[in-house]
């Protein structure tokens, strides 16, 4: 698979700016803000990273383990009542973890087949 062309990376890629600037247009607090700057900037440099070497295969992972900080972050750091911040969380932590998990197979596959290369 070639660099820059997988869309599960694209729609991580998007996901993660969407989290990361999330607080410009919804009504939040400190903890909510640095939260989900914070998850979706680490998103968004993974899904970099994802699209630059698609047989690295520990980046899917990381997608899918960030969109589970960001399903459980409204709850673990008390900003659930905060219906903009929560949904924008739930949102993109779905659809990190969805895509993490669809790159796996993919990724794995360029892994494996870059090691046979190498052989």
């Amino acid at each position: 698979m070639r660099k820059w062309t997988r869309w599960q990376d694209w729609v991580a890629l998007a996901a993660g700016l969407y989290a990361l600037l999330s607080p410009i247009w919804t009504q939040t607090t400190t903890r909510a803000t640095w939260s989900l700057i914070g998850l979706g900037a680490v998103l968004a440099v993974t899904a970099l990273w994802s699209l630059a070497a698609p047989g690295a295969v520990a980046s899917e992972w990381i997608h899918a383990i960030l969109g589970v900080l960001l399903i459980i972050a409204p709850f673990v750091l008390g900003f659930s009542g905060l219906m903009g911040m929560a949904i924008t969380a739930w949102a993109t932590g779905g659809v990190a973890l969805i895509v993490g998990a669809l790159g796996i197979p993919a990724s794995n596959r360029v892994h494996h087949d870059q090691m046979v290369a190498h052989s």
